[in-house]
Parts: structure tokens; sequence; C-alpha cells
């Protein structure tokens, strides 16, 4: 009995430990997500912060493929077919990558999953790629990188911002009808 009760306390602290270690990294874990009747997405991603850097064209190099966050590659889940800026997109968990530039970004949605930043990415297993403008804000900055699913019944803005940039293109929920 004294066994079993150390083993829970054993693995309950690690499991605190761990949450903590989440919470104090340096790019913290975010989630972003949506649903639309019984079609659900979500985005877990790392949020690296400003600090002071500057960020595009330096720390995130233009004409290069970026994790779109930091650790981990993004990764992006749909539950059913969804319209992507005016493309199907199957369901299914994809890795979501960027290639920024001055005035325009190329959004990629990858099929290999658990990659750690874009390192080892393979063009070869893109699913889907376009591009995107850019708007660059001048009245306010975000410290953090940040992704919103801004959802309006069965369409949404999906949105990428950091520093004085911000990405956005349509998704639109399907429904299928029997």
């Amino acid at each position: 009995m004294i066994r079993l009760f150390a083993l829970f306390l054993l693995l309950t602290g690690f499991n605190s430990f761990s949450q903590e270690a989440i919470k104090l990294r340096p790019s913290p874990l975010a989630i972003a997500s949506s649903r639309y009747k019984d079609t659900y997405l979500k985005i877990v991603y790392s949020q690296p912060q400003k600090r002071g850097r500057e960020i595009f064209g330096s720390l995130v190099p233009y004409g290069e493929v970026w994790r779109t966050g930091a650790n981990e590659a993004t990764e992006i889940t749909f539950t059913k077919d969804i319209m992507v800026n005016n493309l199907l997109m199957k369901a299914g968990n994809y890795s979501l990558f960027t290639i920024p530039d001055q005035d325009s970004w190329t959004i990629i949605f990858n099929s290999e999953l658990g990659l750690w930043g874009s390192y080892n990415y393979n063009s070869k297993l893109d699913i889907l790629r376009f591009k995107v403008p850019v708007q660059h804000i001048e009245d306010l900055i975000y410290e953090s990188f940040t992704i919103t699913v801004d959802q309006k019944n069965d369409k949404a803005d999906f949105t990428l911002m950091w520093d004085r940039t911000r990405i956005s293109f349509p998704i639109q929920f399907i429904e299928i009808k029997p």
C-alpha cells in the first residue's frame, strides 16, 4: 500500500512539474479552435515572444520556410472537409508552415507530423499551398505570436499575428446534405 501511495505521489508530482515546465517555456504552447455543427478545427502551436527583437526579415527570414511558431511545427486538425482560401482541404491532421515575405506569405499545409521546427520540411508532402497578402499594422504590436479563428456562422477568418504583421485568409465549414 505504501509503494502504491509513493508511486501515486511520484506520478502526480511529475505531472505537476511537466505542466509547470510547459507554462514556463519561453514560447508556451497555445491552442486555437473552432466548431461549426459537427466540424471541429484545432491548431496547436508554440507562441514565441517579440522581446524587443526584429522579427520578420531577421529572426524569421524572408523567403524561407518557417514552422509558423516556435519549437515543434504548428499542427492543425480538421474533423471534416473544409474550404481553406476557397480551396478544398480534406479532413485530417497537418503541419502548418509558412514562407514569409514583405508583401505576401505562402501558406502551406503539409502531411508530415511530429516535426521539430522546419528543419526536415519536405515540400513533396505539401497538400495545399497558396499566397496571401501581408497587412502591416502601425498602431499595434503583437508581443506574442498568435493564431486566431474568428468564426461567423459557417465562415471564419484564420489569422496569424506577430509584431506589426497580420496575415489572414478565409475558411468555410462545409455542410454535407444527405
